[in-house]
C-alpha cells in the first residue's frame, strides 16, 4: 500500500527541510513550500492526505491558508505548527478545522504520532463519506415508468405528513427504499430512521426488541436495553413484514400507536414517545384478517395512506436504468468496468424477475465479480434469464438451470407466445386465434411479460 502523501509548508529553510527529512525517513512521500499561495497551487495539483502549515507565513498567513483548505472537497488533514502559538490561536484552529495544534520546536514522537492520527481520522471520515454517497444513492426509486412516477408523485405527497404508511409489494421490489425516501423527504429527516423485520425475530424476543426491557426481566437479561420504539422517538419506525408478527405482539403495537407510550418487557414505569410508523409487507393482510392471523383495528391503524410497490414485470421498460444503475455500483465497488450489449439487455428486459429488482441486482452484482472481461454478453448470462439455455443452442436443451416448474413455466410461455405472434406478423387478434386463447386473456399475457403486439 502507498503511504500518504504529505506537503509541508513554513516559511524558514530550516525547518522545511528538517521536517521534510523526518517524514521522509518515515516513508512518507514528501513535497515543501515556502508560502501560503504556493501551498494552494500544490494543493491543487496534487493528491494530499495532510499538510504541515506554519502559522506565521509571509504574504496570507496561516490561517488563512486553513479556510481555504478546510472548504474543499476530500479536504487533506491540517496540522498547525507555530514556534509562537498560543491557546486562542490554537483553538481558532481547530474551529476552523485543523486536526491539531504543534508547537516548535518540534519533536520526532510528537510529529509521528500526531501524524498517524490524523491519517487515520481522515481515512475514517473518507470512509463514512462513501458510505453516504452510497446510501443516498441507493435511495432513489430508479427508472421513469408509469408506476413509478405515480409511486414518486405518491410519496412526495404522503412524505412531509405525519399520516401512517403501510407499504404493499412482492418480495424485492424495494419496500424498505420507499420507507427511507418516505423518511428522508420528512420533516423527520434529521431524527433517527429505525427498521425491524418482524419476521426474522423470534417470537420470544420480539417484544424485548420493540419495547426494550429492564435489567432481571427474563433469563439473560444482565442489564437493561432501549427498544427500537425508543431509538426512533422524534424520527421513524420501520415494521417489515408485519404481516408476519404475532397477536399478542400485534395488540402491543396497536396500543402504542394509539397511545404513543409503552412499558419495556419486565418494567412497570409507561415511556412516552413520539414516532412515525410505516409498516410493509409482502401479504394480502385482508385475507389474513378473514382468518383470523391479523388484528383488523391494527390494519386500520396502519392503512392510513397505502403505497403499493410494482413488481419488475410490471414496469420491465426501467430494466435498462436499473441495470445501468447497478453496473455503475458495483463497477465503482469491486474498481471493475463493465459493460453490456444489446442482445444480453434484451434479455434482462424479456425476463420476468420473479425475485423483482433485488433479483436484477444479485444478477448483475454476480456478473460484474465472475465476467472475465469489461463486457457482459448474452452467454455469460444466467441460463434462467437468457431463456434456460445457452445462446444459439436448442431451446429445449439445459432444462437442468431451472430451478422451479413455476420459472420454466414462465420462459417457454413467454417465448411461445412471442413465436405465435411472430408468425401473426404482430396482429394480436391473429395470435390469439393461432394460441388458443381469448384476446382479452391474450392480452393480459403480453402486458406480464412485456411483448409488444398490434392492436
Amino acid at each position: 500500500m502507498p503511504r500518504a502523501r504529505v506537503l509541508v509548508v513554513d516559511d524558514e529553510e530550516g525547518v522545511r527541510s528538517s521536517l521534510a527529512g523526518i517524514l521522509k525517513d518515515e516513508g512518507y512521500q514528501v513535497d515543501a513550500v515556502e508560502s501560503g499561495e504556493r501551498c494552494l497551487e500544490m494543493v491543487s495539483r496534487n493528491d494530499y492526505q495532510a499538510v504541515f502549515l506554519d502559522i506565521w507565513l509571509p504574504g496570507r498567513d496561516g490561517l488563512e491558508i486553513l479556510g481555504e483548505l478546510a472548504g474543499r472537497p476530500s479536504a487533506p488533514a491540517v496540522l498547525m505548527i507555530s514556534g509562537h502559538g498560543n491557546i486562542e490561536t490554537a483553538v481558532r484552529a481547530a474551529r476552523m478545522g485543523a486536526y491539531d495544534f504543534i508547537e516548535k520546536p518540534l519533536s520526532l514522537e510528537k510529529v509521528t504520532l500526531t501524524l498517524r492520527n490524523a491519517l487515520k481520522q481522515r481515512r475514517l471520515e473518507e470512509k463514512n463519506r462513501i458510505l453516504k454517497e452510497a446510501l443516498s444513492t441507493d435511495e432513489t426509486l430508479v427508472g421513469d415508468s408509469p408506476p413509478i412516477h405515480r409511486l414518486r408523485e405518491e410519496i412526495a405527497r404522503a412524505a412531509p405528513t405525519n399520516g401512517r404508511v403501510l407499504i404493499l409489494g412482492e418480495n424485492g421490489t424495494g419496500k424498505e427504499l420507499v420507507a427511507r425516501q418516505i423518511h428522508s423527504l420528512s420533516l423527520r429527516k434529521d431524527e433517527p430512521f429505525i427498521e425491524v423485520n418482524c419476521a426474522a425475530i423470534p417470537e420470544d424476543l420480539i417484544e424485548s426488541e420493540l419495547f426494550g426491557h429492564v435489567r432481571g426481566a427474563f433469563t439473560g437479561a444482565v442489564e437493561s436495553k432501549r427498544g427500537k420504539f425508543e431509538l426512533a422517538d422524534g424520527g421513524t419506525l420501520l415494521l417489515d413484514e408485519i404481516g408476519d408478527m404475532s397477536l399478542r405482539t400485534q395488540s402491543k403495537v396497536l396500543r402504542v400507536l394509539q397511545e404513543q407510550t409503552f412499558e419495556p418487557v419486565g418494567g412497570s414505569v409507561s415511556r412516552q414517545v413520539d414516532v412515525r410508523v410505516i409498516a410493509a409487507t409482502n401479504k394480502d393482510l385482508t385475507q389474513a384478517i378473514a382468518r383470523g392471523e391479523f388484528r383488523e383495528d391494527l390494519y386500520f391503524r396502519l392503512n392510513v395512506i397505502p403505497l403499493k410497490v410494482p413488481p419488475l414485470r410490471e414496469r420491465r421498460e426501467d430494466v435498462p436504468a436499473l441495470a445501468g444503475h447497478f453496473l455503475r455500483k458495483f463497477a465503482k465497488e469491486y474498481g471493475r468496468k463493465r459493460e453490456i450489449t444489446p442482445e444480453a439487455m434484451e434479455a434482462l428486459v424479456s425476463y420476468g424477475w420473479p425475485g423483482n429488482v433485488r433479483e436484477l441486482r444479485n444478477t448483475l452484482e454476480r456478473m460484474v465479480i465472475m465476467t472475465s472481461g469489461e463486457v457482459i454478453r448474452l452467454e455469460d448470462l444466467p441460463a434462467a434469464v437468457r431463456g434456460g439455455r445457452p445462446a444459439g443452442r436448442d431451446p429445449w436443451e439445459g432444462l437442468d438451470a431451472f430451478g422451479s416448474l413455476k420459472e420454466a413455466r414462465e420462459v417457454f410461455e413467454r417465448r411461445f407466445i412471442s413465436r405465435r405472434l411472430e408468425e401473426a406478423g404482430g396482429n394480436v387478434a391473429r395470435a390469439a386465434e393461432l394460441l388458443g386463447l381469448e384476446r382479452s386473456h391474450l392480452y393480459r399475457k403480453l402486458r406480464a411479460y412485456g411483448i409488444k403486439g398490434e392492436r
